[in-house]
């Protein structure tokens, strides 16, 4: 932006140059002297003298110097802080373990002792219960 302004100032005036009439030059009239003294001359007039010749045409004028550049802007505001984000999702449940291997049979138990010979010859009677009501 520092040669915005220097830019289009040098653009417009080249734009203008081609432009540019030619300017018409009016002679300088010589400067006021005292008034003519009036001499009565008798007879008529003579015929008229011939036409002046031209001027030459004047100079063209320089070109204006470029203006100064312009100040640097101030600096904008700082932005708002954005919205917190939202929680994230629960992640899924994991896989089943493997079943676990069948454990060893254990061992047989010893073999138990020999019970007693039982008595003979006893006999036992077995008598139900009565109910009373």
């Amino acid at each position: 932006m520092n040669y915005a302004i220097a830019f289009s100032i040098a653009a417009a005036t080249l734009a203008l140059a081609g432009c540019q009439r030619e300017a018409a030059v009016t002679p300088a009239q010589a400067p006021a002297a005292a008034p003519p003294v009036v001499v009565t001359v008798p007879g008529p007039a003579g015929p008229a003298g011939a036409t002046g010749a031209t001027g030459t045409m004047g100079n063209t004028g320089s070109a204006g110097t470029t203006g100064s550049t312009g100040a640097t802007g101030d600096t904008g505001a700082t932005g708002y802080t954005g919205s917190k984000g939202s929680t994230g999702s629960t992640g899924a449940t994991g896989d089943t373990g493997a079943t676990g291997n069948t454990g060893a049979t254990g061992d047989t138990g010893a073999t138990g002792d020999t019970g007693r010979r039982g008595k003979t010859g006893d006999n036992i009677i077995v008598v139900p219960s009565t109910t009373t009501r």
